[in-house]
């Protein structure tokens, strides 16, 4: 029986398959910890794969908006996979692994405070989410992103990990000189000594 369990959250246009093989690379450094990694509930807009939510019109200013949207959606999708797991409402021994769109979902799960989770790590994020703060006490988050990624900037993981240490969380960040709008082998390996982290604590 696993300890905990991680889940995935892909990118926009992307689906689970994607990011499936990490808990793959992981599984030996994590032994007892399960792995899914669900696809987004809505299908891309503009082409093959899945969407947390619609980037039709989307504006720094109704970005928030549109995540909170989103959320009954998200935790639809998470239910069941914790479920099938054997960790029915065990938010607590859950943790959350994004990428890009997905990190947005994750970081939102973490600001907005509706589940007590174990942990979350936005690889290439923002913080999408605007009033005040309310995360639960106990969820440690890791912030991973390249000063190179031409699609998110590195800033905003910057700027979130204030707002979110403001809010009185524990925040650590990797910034990689040289990644793109992508996962690295380091990131990866830096994630992975998190999360066994996460379970120790």
């Amino acid at each position: 029986m696993a300890k905990a369990l991680v889940i995935f959250l892909h990118g926009v246009g992307s689906n689970g398959a994607d990011l499936a093989g990490l808990g793959q690379h992981w599984a030996s450094v994590l032994p007892d910890v399960a792995f899914a990694s669900p696809n987004a509930p809505m299908p891309f807009e503009h082409g093959m794969g899945y969407q947390w939510f619609s980037l039709n019109g989307v504006t720094t200013e109704n970005r928030p908006a549109r995540v909170r949207e989103a959320r009954a959606a998200f935790d639809a999708t998470l239910l069941p996979l914790m479920a099938q797991h054997g960790f029915t409402d065990a938010w607590d021994k859950v943790i959350l692994v994004g990428f890009s769109q997905g990190s947005i979902m994750a970081l939102d799960a973490l600001a907005s405070g509706r589940h007590p989770l174990a942990g979350v790590v936005a690889f290439s994020g923002r913080l999408a989410f605007d009033g005040a703060l309310t995360p639960q006490p106990h969820t440690p988050a890791l912030l991973i992103h390249g000063h190179a990624d031409g699609v998110i900037p590195w800033t905003e993981s910057e700027s979130a990990a204030l707002r979110l240490k403001s809010a009185g969380v524990t925040v650590e960040t990797r910034f990689e000189p040289t990644t793109g709008h992508t996962i690295s082998s380091q990131g990866a390996m830096e994630a992975a000594a998190f999360i066994a982290q996460c379970l120790q604590d």
